[in-house]
């Protein structure tokens, strides 16, 4: 996942697992950070999130700056720096959203999602075709040596690591969601 866009989407994906553990934060007696389900947020940012951008910036790099730097002048210390501020995006998200999930205003948290999600499609938007190659920074910037992603390990890399997100996201949900509401 290309940094500019982890962060977005960690955000959302935090959001929206505090809406999902909303009957848990209401009766949760223990500060926010100690809470069962903030820390199986912590958990989905630390072992999952971070994972899937750390691969991208270490595997694919000039792409997970979408052709903007050229990655071989980033320090690697910035890197670690930006994977790890994405990966905190998750449970920044949820800890954002526990006061509107416990007071169950929805249509609050629906905006504000809708505000973040529109940011990533039309981010997505203006830069699909940088997203749609994989190249050096060099290929993409001299028009040559692109490879369309489907067709390249970063294209089987994007495939697995939405596999993997979504797998956790679906097991994240099943620890948090009220067995009540069956």
């Amino acid at each position: 996942m290309p940094l500019p866009l982890a962060f977005p989407v960690g955000l959302l994906v935090g959001m929206s697992l505090s809406w999902i553990a909303r009957a848990e934060l209401a009766r949760s007696e223990v500060p926010l950070v100690l809470a069962r389900s903030f820390l199986v947020a912590v958990a989905l940012g630390a072992l999952v999130f971070a994972p899937i951008v750390g691969y991208f910036v270490a595997l694919h790099g000039d792409w997970s700056y979408l052709y903007l730097v050229r990655f071989s002048r980033v320090p690697s210390a910035l890197d670690l720096v930006l994977v790890t501020f994405a990966a905190i995006q998750v449970p920044l998200g949820f800890a954002i959203a526990a006061r509107w999930s416990i007071a169950k205003r929805g249509p609050t948290l629906l905006k504000v999602c809708a505000a973040i999600a529109l940011v990533v499609v039309v981010a997505s938007i203006i830069t699909a075709r940088r997203l749609g190659v994989s190249a050096s920074f060099a290929q993409y910037h001299g028009g040559f040596g692109a490879v369309p992603i489907g067709k390249s390990p970063l294209g089987r890399g994007v495939l697995l690591s939405w596999i993997a997100l979504l797998g956790a996201y679906a097991w994240s949900f099943l620890l948090l969601r009220d067995p009540r509401d069956n």
